[in-house]
């Protein structure tokens, strides 16, 4: 019933086999992974089904991963994985939603089963599909079992991106183009904000004429006027109107490979405050990109991003950017690498990150950012799309 997955069968191995040596060296035993996107990094598994506990189960001594979930998804797991059908188990329906009974419990009798019920049992405790129900259940199903915290163990294996990989954010790339674009051209002073972000919307979806896009992790944030001044604000029931302020914060997503983009846009003239404010982060995102390169650490890039807006406006207190690439809502952040003080992560080639010196202020705001693949020299920019405070 198989059909194809969408990276290589060596491609999935390579990245089970250094995901078991990180089990191996944080001494764990077996993994259970609840992070839908680290299911799909390890077996290709892609559904919407994060609603309702599921999960792989990783052992050291077992040539594949199991994955488990509700039944009606089994179906999902055969057409999506490379797995066995011995490796893809369904739980009954009494199970879901219960307060009689959880799907760690029969996770559990799945680690009996695997002669695992006793080992050392690693879990993504800091997880947003993971429970406080979830780790009392296994903790009350296996007394035996050691269990420890293995969260991010699949997020730090996925930071460096594989060729296939990296092609995948480069066609994610040629779809926020598009996205950002259509943006632009559908904010006007009249035109209701729903309607814009619906056009936004719709071309995150249909993507390119060569390939389709997929749903974001985040939805298109793009507040304007005041509701610019917060961060992760999207539209009201409201009409833009001549002076508004809009922030573009969007992505394309090419197999649940991400790419995003702010963008500011202002309806008429904007004030010379905004466009001194804006100029300075776009310099210092300028002087930025031209730093990164493999070998420096994610507080040196932050540091130059900090002496490149000593001399302006521009005052950021939270980090200027972040690994970013495969995930699922509601965030497509990798939760690895970030760029502020004290993160002494070295890049190295392979690695995405959101380069995003995003600033609100009491009034307002500004975003400008760049989604970028560091390289064996330097970085390569994944989009091309003018740095610049746009005017409509």
């Amino acid at each position: 019933m198989n059909e194809k997955p969408f990276f290589s069968l060596d491609e999935y191995r390579a990245r089970l086999a250094a995901v078991k040596e990180s089990m191996h060296r944080a001494g764990t035993e077996v993994l259970l992974v609840t992070d839908p996107a680290n299911l799909n990094y390890l077996t290709g598994y892609d559904g919407w089904s994060f609603y309702v506990h599921q999960g792989l189960l990783v052992a050291l001594d077992r040539d594949e991963p199991v994955w488990f979930g509700r039944m009606q998804d089994a179906n999902g797991a055969r057409l999506t994985t490379w797995l066995s059908d011995d490796s893809i188990r369904g739980y009954a329906d009494h199970y879901v939603q219960s307060n009689l009974r959880h799907p760690m419990e029969f996770a559990a009798d799945l680690l009996r089963e695997l002669s695992a019920d006793k080992r050392r049992l690693g879990v993504e405790k800091d997880n947003y599909y993971f429970t406080g129900a979830a780790l009392e259940s296994l903790t009350r199903s296996l007394p035996q079992a050691t269990i420890l915290d293995a969260n991010l163990l699949v997020n730090w294996v996925r930071l460096v991106k594989s060729p296939a990989e990296v092609a995948c954010l480069r066609q994610a790339a040629r779809i926020v183009e598009k996205v950002m674009a259509k943006a632009v051209e559908v904010i006007e002073a009249g035109v209701r904000e729903g309607d814009a972000a619906g056009e936004v919307v719709k071309a995150q979806l249909s993507g390119t004429e060569e390939f389709t896009g997929d749903y974001a992790a985040i939805m298109p944030i793009m507040p304007s006027g005041i509701r610019t001044s917060a961060a992760h604000l999207s539209w009201i029931d409201r009409r833009y109107e001549t002076g508004d302020l809009v922030l573009l914060e969007l992505a394309g997503n090419r197999r649940r490979y991400h790419a995003p983009l702010s963008r500011t846009l202002v309806i008429g003239q904007p004030p010379a405050e905004l466009e001194d404010l804006g100029q300075g982060v776009i310099d210092g995102l300028n002087e930025t990109l031209a730093f990164i390169r493999p070998g420096v650490t994610g507080e040196e890039v932050e540091a130059c991003w900090r002496r490149a807006i000593s001399g302006s406006k521009v005052v950021k207190e939270s980090r200027m950017g972040y690994a970013f690439g495969l995930n699922y809502p509601p965030d497509w952040g990798e939760h690895t690498v970030s760029l502020r003080p004290g993160d002494k992560n070295v890049l190295k080639p392979g690695m995405a990150i959101h380069v995003m010196p995003g600033v609100w202020l009491e009034r307002f705001g500004f975003e400008c950012s760049e989604p970028i693949v560091v390289t064996e020299t330097g970085c390569e920019k994944l989009v091309d799309f003018p740095r610049r405070l746009f005017r409509k």
